[in-house]
């Protein structure tokens, strides 16, 4: 049975889209995305740059895309870390130095995108919301299970945890000699650490 041409073009469309997706991930991750990035995703998708935005109404559209497939990849690198995303957390900073062009999109877009028309708001606000909240599930089972203060509400923890994930981040775009995995190691100890009890209880 042969296949209609208006749905084989529609195929074929959806294909160089996610070329386009995952060569612009790519390239952004090591050679940053201004100056002659996109020409570079055009050169090597073999289109001319304004064709990137046949698929892509606007450069922020691509950039939102390219944000999301980053998220894909690394949750896919990360998966043997059990799905406890605190664990994680150290895992995702070492990822994050080792491609610094779009840990620098990233930053960049989170702080321009909290206006409700901006391109890339919705993706921030659903992201923000999912990985606090998937880090207060994981602090909230290490405080059912003993392991951890209970003082403080999992999701105060939680949001205290990716504030300060995100806070270093920006920190080290400043100075690449930081360590933030071994930071957020270190926060998690003490963030998390018992309260001290008095020695007259």
């Amino acid at each position: 049975m042969l296949v209609p041409p208006s749905r084989g073009r529609y195929a074929k469309g959806v294909e160089r889209r996610e070329q386009i997706i995952q060569t612009a991930t790519d390239v952004f991750a090591t050679e940053g995305f201004e100056g002659t990035a996109l020409r570079r995703v055009a050169e090597l998708v073999g289109v001319r740059e304004s064709t990137l935005f046949h698929y892509f109404g606007t450069k922020q559209e691509l950039l939102t895309a390219v944000l999301e497939e980053r998220d894909r990849r690394a949750h896919r690198d990360l998966g043997g870390e059990g799905g406890d995303m605190v664990s994680a957390l150290p895992a995702v900073a070492r990822s994050n130095a080792a491609q610094p062009g779009l840990t620098t999109l990233y930053a960049v877009a989170s702080a321009t995108a909290s206006a409700t028309d901006h391109a890339s708001h919705e993706y921030f606000h659903n992201r923000f919301k999912a990985v606090v909240d998937n880090a207060a599930r994981d602090i909230a089972a290490r405080q059912e299970a003993g392991t951890l203060r209970t003082d403080l509400p999992a999701v105060v923890l939680a949001r205290l945890l990716v504030a300060a994930s995100d806070g270093l981040q920006l920190q080290w775009m400043y100075d690449k000699t930081l360590d933030m995995a071994r930071d957020l190691d270190s926060l998690a100890t003490t963030l998390f650490a018992r309260p001290a009890v008095p020695n007259n209880q």
